[in-house]
Parts: structure tokens; C-alpha cells; sequence
């Protein structure tokens, strides 16, 4: 497919207009300053929030009680976690060292119904103590698959990163289309290629932009996890952020259609808010749900499923290992059937609203064409 280009110049192919407006869009990012420096910082911050949790993890690790024992109370002691032992010959050595406060404790035998007793200069310490207390046979009927709060920092992180990058292209791609109707280029692009050209040029620049900050976002956090000595964590995110990735890369595409569709219905950028809120609202709803339902499996399972939910929905369950094997598949399946849906709905309203000057074109007559 061809079309003339303006003056009567040779024919510009559609794939060549294609990768001509996408490397304009990627261009015009790539030389604004306040991008690169709000890349530089979303990346800062995001490896100093990994090293900081990686640091603080280790420190607290590190951070175990001296505690003083006995041969005959050494085995009990030596279980607990976060104690450093230090055995002495009987019973009076270990008071000594706790006088003279180079322990916090010791541990000694006792009459008690453990068998053994603590002795503090003035406060015991509260993990010595609970971990040589009688507790009764505790039976948990839903284990917690990950910690608690490892969960929730990384439905924040999934959150987080899919409203960013779809928020910032999504608006970049809206901004460029009223600005180019607004100055009428967009009548001299048009003489040059298709309205469905032009869009898929806008779409694929904007999502190459949008997928390059992923990676390199993906690549900061292996390093920083890597740094941090936390190979646990990174192992257990390993496949999640794959499926991420690869749901993010369907996803923006969906709403970069929808975002391109909804600013071609108006001539300011003063009303590009008017059309184009519903579809923020819908790259905010799955923010707020996975941070607050985290832990809400039937949540996370109806988010999974929802296109404009899935690319953080489905990570998450993958994390906590709440997901089957198909489940990604067919979430991906249908995921791919709303993008075309959108792509086609998108088109037909981008070109029957796009020469359109003056108020806000209503959508049922961009539908109507």
C-alpha cells in the first residue's frame, strides 16, 4: 500500500510512514530534557529503594543477642534464632559476664517447667524470652506464601511501574495528537500517509519508549538485588517480571489506541482531560487494587483476567505462587483479543475525528464516522 506524498514526490509506503512517525515520536522524547531527567530519578529511586531494603534486611540479620550459657542449657539456646552464644563453666560465670554487661543474658538451669532460667542486669531481652516459653501446638490452615510485607512492597512496585509508564506515554501520545490538530500539521501528515499510519507509528514509537523503560527498570533491580545479596527474592521474581513484561507490552498498546482515539475527538489541549479520564482512571483502578487486595486472592484472580488489570493481576499471582500454569496463557489469550478489539474500535474513531476541527467531537458520531 502507497500514497502520494505532498508536492508529487515518490509514493511513501505504509511501513515506511509506519517507522517514520515512530521514530519522530521516539526522537522528540529522547531530546526532552525533563524526560531523561524523570528516567534518571524513577531509576535512582528505584534502586535506592532495593538497596535500601536489601541493607536494612542484612543489618537486622546481623543484629543478633549475646546471650551466656551453660553446657547443660547450650543445646536449648543454640536453636533460638538471632542469639549469639557464648558458653561458659557454670552457672556463677554466667551471672559475672551479665554483671559486668558484656551479654545481655544468660541462660542457666532452672526448676521451672522448662528447665532453665534467664538472668538480666534489668530488662530481659523479649525474643529470649518468647523463644524459651511454653507455647501450645499452633496449626495453620492458610500458610502465607510470602512474607507479608515483601508482598505488599512488590504489588506496589508492579503498581507503580504500570501507572507510571502508561500514564506518561499514554498522555504523550494524547498531547501529540491535539498538538498536531491544533497547528494543522496534521493535514500535511495526512496528505503524505493514512490515518491508520499515522496512528500505529504514534503507538509503536510510544510503546518501544514505554517497553525500553521496562527493561531498563528490570535491569536495575536485578543489580540492585544482586548487590544486596538478596538471590532469594530475585529468584522468586524472575518469572513474574517476564510475564510482566510481556503483558505490559500488550496492554500499553491497548491503551495507547484508546488514548490516541480519545484526543483525536479535540482541537485544545485545554480539553484533552474531557476524553481521555476514563481511560486514567482505568491505568489507576489496578494501582489502587493490587495495593490494597495484595492479599485478596479472589481479587487478584478477577484482576488477572481484566485486560486493563492483567499486566499487574497476573504477576502478582505468579509471585505468590497462587497462579496455575494456564492461567497466564489464557489471560494472555484474552488480553490479546481485547487489543485488537481496541486497535479496530480506536482506528475508526482516530480517523473519523481527526480532520475534525472545533468542538469535541461526541463519540457516538466519531463511532458513526
Amino acid at each position: 500500500m502507497t500514497t502520494s506524498t505532498p508536492g508529487g514526490g515518490s509514493p511513501l509506503r505504509s511501513s515506511s510512514g509506519i517507522w517514520l512517525v515512530a521514530e519522530r515520536e521516539i526522537g522528540s522524547k529522547l531530546r526532552s530534557k525533563a524526560f531523561i531527567i524523570s528516567t534518571v530519578i524513577l531509576m535512582a529511586i528505584a534502586l535506592a529503594g532495593i538497596l535500601i531494603g536489601g541493607f536494612a534486611s542484612k543489618s537486622g540479620a546481623d543484629d543478633k543477642t549475646p546471650v551466656a550459657v551453660t553446657a547443660e542449657t547450650s543445646s536449648v539456646v543454640s536453636a533460638l534464632p538471632g542469639v549469639e552464644v557464648t558458653e561458659v563453666a557454670d552457672d556463677a560465670a554466667a551471672e559475672a559476664l551479665v554483671r559486668d554487661e558484656k551479654v545481655d543474658a544468660a541462660v542457666v538451669s532452672g526448676t521451672g517447667p522448662t528447665g532453665v532460667t534467664i538472668l538480666a542486669l534489668k530488662d530481659a531481652p523479649s525474643s529470649l524470652v518468647s523463644g524459651l516459653s511454653q507455647a501450645p501446638e499452633v496449626q495453620i490452615l492458610e500458610p502465607a506464601t510470602t512474607n507479608p510485607l515483601l508482598r505488599y512492597f512488590i504489588a506496589l512496585a508492579f503498581g507503580l511501574v504500570f501507572l507510571m509508564a502508561a500514564s506518561t506515554f499514554g498522555g504523550t501520545i494524547a498531547q501529540s495528537v491535539v498538538e498536531e490538530k491544533q497547528t494543522r500539521v496534521v493535514e500535511l501528515l495526512l496528505s503524505a500517509m493514512p490515518a491508520r499510519t499515522l496512528l500505529a507509528g504514534k503507538v509503536i514509537g510510544n510503546t518501544i519508549l514505554a517497553m525500553a523503560q521496562i527493561l531498563v527498570l528490570a535491569a536495575v533491580a536485578t543489580i540492585g538485588l544482586i548487590a544486596t545479596g538478596q538471590n532469594d527474592v530475585l529468584t522468586m521474581l524472575g518469572t513474574p517480571i517476564i510475564w510482566f513484561a510481556v503483558f505490559f507490552l500488550f496492554g500499553f498498546v491497548l491503551l495507547a489506541s484508546l488514548f490516541a482515539a480519545a484526543a483525536s475527538m479535540v482541537s485544545r489541549q485545554e480539553d484533552i482531560g474531557a476524553t481521555t479520564t476514563p481511560i486514567t482512571m482505568l491505568i489507576m483502578a489496578p494501582y489502587i487494587l493490587v495495593i490494597v487486595f495484595n492479599d485478596n486472592p479472589l481479587v487478584l484472580t478477577i484482576m488477572s483476567y481484566v485486560p486493563f488489570s492483567a499486566p499487574v493481576g497476573m504477576p502478582m499471582r505468579l509471585f505468590v505462587g497462587e497462579a496455575q500454569w494456564w492461567e497466564p496463557i489464557l489471560s494472555l489469550a484474552i488480553l490479546l483479543a481485547s487489543c485488537v478489539a481496541a486497535i479496530a474500535i480506536g482506528a475508526k474513531i482516530y480517523e473519523n475525528s481527526l480532520l475534525r476541527m472545533g468542538s469535541r467531537v461526541k463519540l457516538t458520531e466519531a463511532l458513526r464516522g
